[in-house]
């Protein structure tokens, strides 16, 4: 598939293939994918955390009201900010750095076959505090990205809306 059909065919998932397993390789490939993502002055605030241990993913699922599907997802990745990291040259900009990031992820993992569902954590504090605590980080978890093997096929979601765009010119 090219990008315009990985665009559109990307969907969240939130039923997954149970004990499906995503090699290292692939994982080490989304990362790569996420990482060649723009940041503001190239700092790159970001920091990612791969989790496929079972009681790991079990802990992240009670503290995030809306990650259940890691029940069924192989596995985890936490996209986390690191905003120290701008604080001189582009200060504020690491939560968009962080989406394109995710944004990256996403659609790699689609393009390699694999399902996944975006779930955010910042801004909501108690969130952020539990998931750091969680992976004993002292970076700004973002989102977490379930990722695994597809059990469902959602329809689309999105669509092109001419009435939100102004042309000007």
């Amino acid at each position: 598939m090219d990008c315009t059909q990985i665009i559109r065919a990307r969907r969240s998932i939130r039923k997954f293939q149970p004990g499906a397993a995503v090699p290292r390789a692939d994982v080490e490939k989304m990362l790569e994918a996420a990482m060649m993502a723009p940041s503001a002055c190239n700092t790159r605030p970001w920091e990612f955390f791969v989790v496929e241990d079972p009681a790991v993913k079990q802990r992240l699922q009670a503290v995030h009201p809306y990650a259940s599907m890691l029940s069924t997802a192989s596995l985890a990745i936490v996209v986390c900010g690191l905003p120290d990291v701008q604080a001189d040259t582009c200060p504020g900009f690491w939560p968009q750095d962080c989406g394109a990031a995710v944004e990256n992820l996403l659609l790699q993992a689609a393009a390699l076959g694999y399902g996944t569902c975006w779930c955010g954590c910042w801004p909501i504090q108690e969130r952020v505090q539990a998931i750091q605590e969680v992976l004993d980080a002292r970076s700004v978890p973002v989102a977490l990205v379930c990722v695994g093997v597809p059990a469902e096929e959602p329809p689309a979601k999105g669509s092109y809306q001419s009435d939100k765009v102004t042309w000007i010119g």
